[in-house]
């Protein structure tokens, strides 16, 4: 990262999600530039994202960027499914405002959700899935120890045409133990 990148990145601070942020987080996946990445569609209104954005999720980490008063990022670390055999899991999501794209936002969300998973959730797998022609997200993703588990063909409409995608995942480095 270069060093106006870096000067970017320390101007974010990174809090959890709160119920009252969840008309920016809807913005923010509802931009151009962020939402072709995600399985957003365009004008959608805002609303429709608002119940689920607004809910507390007590077996999730839910995490937004904040520059000055303005959420320029948003990630969490969802259930997979909720089923107690699953209940080792959790699934990556993450958006990013376009302006804020490249600056080391998106590395500083996922930084504190490994460190959730790894240190106090007993998060032993991370799973996320990315858009085959999304270069950088996925050597993101790969810095972070994720590894690709398949393609899925045709997995998205995306700009008027099917796009593949890659299931990641990432399994904690160094799961607990029992210490004596």
């Amino acid at each position: 990262m270069d060093t106006a990148h870096q000067a970017d990145a320390n101007a974010i601070v990174i809090r959890s999600a709160e119920p009252s942020d969840a008309a920016a987080i809807s913005n923010l996946l509802g931009q151009v530039g962020t939402f072709e990445g995600l399985l957003q569609t365009p004008d959608f209104p805002e609303a429709g994202r608002m119940e689920f954005l607004q809910k507390i999720e007590p077996h999730a980490c839910r995490l937004v960027a904040v520059a000055g008063d303005k959420v320029v990022g948003n990630a969490g670390l969802h259930l997979a499914q909720m089923s107690l055999r699953r209940f080792h899991v959790r699934y990556l999501g993450i958006g990013v405002h376009p302006q804020w794209q490249g600056r080391g936002v998106g590395r500083q969300l996922i930084a504190r959700l490994v460190d959730w998973a790894d240190n106090w959730a007993n998060v032993l797998r991370i799973e996320l899935h990315v858009h085959a022609d999304n270069d950088r997200a996925r050597a993101l993703y790969e810095s972070f120890g994720f590894f690709e588990e398949g393609r899925h063909k045709a997995y998205a409409l995306k700009n008027g045409r099917f796009v593949d995608c890659f299931s990641m995942a990432r399994l904690h480095p160094n799961a607990p133990r029992i210490t004596d």
